[in-house]
């Protein structure tokens, strides 16, 4: 083995081995505050100035052995396999939304629905989408608009109509197999998908259904139904092969790539009629694969920025554990933790954090995940628990801060302010009291 990947013991840490924290939050937290624009400064920008930092100030290596410990944490297997799955992930969403599947998904789910469950209706539109698609941004610009036709059409008031979207699209980027959270919070805690959902379901779906009758009770009064689109149910078979083969158990990785081949196969049929086509409409063919070509590297791409993120964040990491960062954090974190109850609302309060921090509910998971898994060895917590308490309040705080990007999207497309919304939003502060409820009396027992 050459020297420069001869690594000494890691360190004994203090208060300056978490230092390159305090400078992506100075950079990032702080300077957005400054200028009043949590997007004025790129998070890449903020990870890759913090890790510059976190490799100049680690002690007792030369320069090349500290690059390389920072490559070793950004080329760890987990995030290494995170990446993958974001690319399948973002090949899926861009190939799906290319061919229709999003919009025939939205139409299939409004015209099943009762006309004078409007609010209702809604809500479930939101949740069964995020949970078919696994993203609360791909839902609220899916459905905002159709919300906002729906308020004028019935007087509802506009802010709380986007409400209703924005809380049920919380419940798929919770719990669906093909949400980034999801990925990060297994994946950071070695746990498997089926097993997180089952734990996460029997925590938020008492959340849902009591916000669901909540929108029943209040919308009884209403009639007007939305004007329906031609249903495409053709386009929908993507989707239901995503959530049926990732109920089923099946890879998360081979759930994606059936999604895509299902997207390429339906969209290509759907431009034109195959068999027996004239020339002309062969050309259509021809177009239509080199599209689904065309959305599947639009979406790999669209994912760059994230994979950019989880590298830096991992090299980070490592650098700051090698520094004894991570063992001074759990320490401090749990010195007055005394069991179970204690380990895991101190989890719950690191995401938290980390979220309120970066505006990025998959960001903080990949942060504090190491973190909390070392927590949950010390204190013997179940790791599908302790991956539910990731995702779950990770998304709670995503949901409700003013300057997040689900918030910022719904506002901007209905055209109201984001604070407006807050007040509305039923579910996701329903969401974090049952998962509060959940850790205090042990919640579910299976799994305590």
């Amino acid at each position: 083995m050459s020297a420069d990947t001869n690594i000494p013991p890691k360190q004994k840490g203090g208060w300056w081995s978490l230092s390159p924290l305090a400078v992506f939050l100075c950079l990032y937290l702080i300077t957005s505050l400054l200028v009043n624009d949590f997007y004025k400064v790129p998070i890449t920008v903020a990870f890759l100035l913090s890790s510059c930092y976190a490799i100049a100030m680690t002690r007792g290596l030369k320069l090349e052995q500290r690059i390389y410990q920072f490559s070793v944490g950004a080329g760890n297997k987990n995030i290494l396999l995170m990446i993958w799955i974001f690319v399948l992930a973002g090949a899926f969403a861009q190939s799906a939304k290319q061919m229709g599947a999003i919009d025939a998904t939205v139409n299939l789910t409004l015209h099943i629905l009762p006309d004078n469950l409007l609010l209702a209706g809604i809500f479930i539109a939101a949740c069964f989408i995020s949970l078919s698609i696994g993203t609360s941004v791909g839902t609220i610009v899916a459905l905002t608009p159709v919300a906002v036709g729906l308020a004028e059409k019935t007087g509802i008031d506009l802010p709380y109509m986007v409400a209703v979207v924005v809380g049920g699209s919380f419940f798929g980027d919770n719990l669906s197999f093909i949400s980034d959270t999801t990925i990060a919070s297994t994946k950071t805690q070695d746990c498997v998908m089926r097993d997180k959902f089952k734990v996460n379901f029997m925590i938020v779906v008492p959340a849902a259904l009591i916000v669901l009758g909540i929108y029943i009770f209040q919308g009884l009064s209403l009639s007007a139904a939305p004007q329906m689109q031609t249903i495409e149910w053709i386009k929908v078979i993507p989707y239901l092969i995503v959530l049926g083969t990732a109920v089923a158990g099946m890879n998360v990785m081979l759930v994606l790539l059936l999604g895509i081949f299902s997207t390429g196969i339906i969209g290509i049929c759907t431009a034109t009629s195959v068999f027996g086509a004239t020339p002309a409409e062969s050309m259509n063919v021809g177009t239509a694969f080199f599209d689904w070509f065309g959305a599947m590297g639009t979406g790999i791409t669209g994912m760059g920025e994230l994979i950019i993120i989880t590298l830096l964040a991992g090299g980070m990491l490592e650098t700051i554990r090698y520094n004894g960062g991570i063992d001074f954090i759990i320490t401090r974190l749990t010195r007055h933790v005394t069991g179970k109850r204690g380990a895991e609302l101190s989890i719950a309060a690191l995401v938290s954090v980390a979220n309120l921090c970066t505006a990025n509910n998959t960001i903080a998971i990949i942060t504090t995940g190491p973190i909390a898994k070392d927590i949950a060895k010390r204190f013997h917590l179940d790791r599908r628990k302790t991956a539910s308490i990731l995702d779950t309040f990770s998304c709670l705080i995503q949901g409700i801060i003013p300057y997040g990007a689900q918030m910022l999207i719904a506002a901007g497309l209905a055209g109201i302010s984001p604070l407006s919304i807050i007040g509305n939003l039923y579910y996701p502060f329903c969401m974090g009291t049952c998962a509060i409820l959940a850790i205090l009396i042990r919640y579910p027992k299976k799994y305590s």
